[in-house]
């Protein structure tokens, strides 16, 4: 064998060693461009998921769509800058457990008024209801109930005619207006049921399933309400701007979350 054929031979397995490192170097770069891409879309997935479908981070049930019963509560953007501001809810709430001082004979006489028609009440619709006040809006039960819910009665009837305006009563507690879950937010915080100013989508979640036997919530999306001792508090389906929050007849219950506090 020549040299020239000897150095060709040896040649050959160098030139198939270059040759599979170069594969290898090209299927590596070629692997990770493809992981790259597959961790982009699995992070611009995990970025579209819906934060309602995202256990670990429940402070994004906040969103809320539009009221689709504003309509039905009487708007009143005016109403809602020239309102006296509510007190705090626990100021509510302390019209619950206080005790009153000596009536007067006018305050007596309105007490035997109410009782007349509280009994004209239960005669008209059965017990299990209350008496709502024509003039205040506030709603007094039937039956006797804990101090709890007597306290969210005390909210609820705090808030009872605010004018209706889509957000508020949830920058503060404290405000001039109430949309529908401002309202249940602030009914509840009374007894310290709630700690913060919730939208309807956030009551989704609130308490836990399923009706309770003195405070039941429903709620979506977009609008909520809550049935107290028998008595329906909801923005929507009052009869004016300035009329009460607690009504009689029974709402559509179709399509909504229905959700309680523990033990009540």
């Amino acid at each position: 064998m020549t040299s020239r054929a000897l150095r060709h031979r040896l040649a050959l397995p160098a030139l198939a060693a270059a040759v599979l490192a170069v594969a290898v170097v090209v299927g590596l770069a070629a692997g990770l461009a493809g992981g790259s891409r597959h961790a982009t879309a699995h992070h611009a997935t995990a970025h579209h998921t819906p934060a309602h479908r995202v256990a670990s981070h429940p402070v994004a049930f906040a969103a809320e769509a539009p009221d689709p019963l504003a309509s039905q509560s009487y708007p009143d953007p005016s109403g809602g800058r020239t309102h006296a501001r509510a007190s705090s809810p626990s100021v509510a709430a302390a019209s619950a457990d206080s005790s009153p001082a000596a009536p007067s004979l006018a305050q007596v006489k309105r007490e035997l008024q109410q009782e007349r028609d509280l009994q004209r009440a239960q005669t008209a619709v059965g017990s299990g209801s209350g008496y709502i006040d024509p003039a205040t809006g506030a709603f007094s039960p039937v039956n006797v109930v804990p101090l709890k819910v007597s306290e969210v009665i005390a909210g609820g009837n705090a808030i009872a005619d605010f004018p209706y305006v889509y957000g508020g009563g949830h920058a503060s507690f404290i405000d001039r207006a109430y949309d529908c879950s401002g309202s249940v937010s602030y009914a509840l915080a009374a007894a310290g049921l709630i700690a913060a100013p919730e939208t309807s989508g956030q009551l989704e979640h609130w308490g836990v399933p399923g009706p309770g036997r003195y405070i039941t919530v429903f709620a979506d999306a977009g609008h909520t309400f809550m049935n107290v001792d028998g008595m329906w508090f909801d923005t929507a389906g009052r009869s004016g701007p300035y009329s009460t929050r607690w009504l009689r007849p029974n709402p559509s219950l179709a399509g909504y979350v229905v959700r309680h506090f523990p033990g009540l």
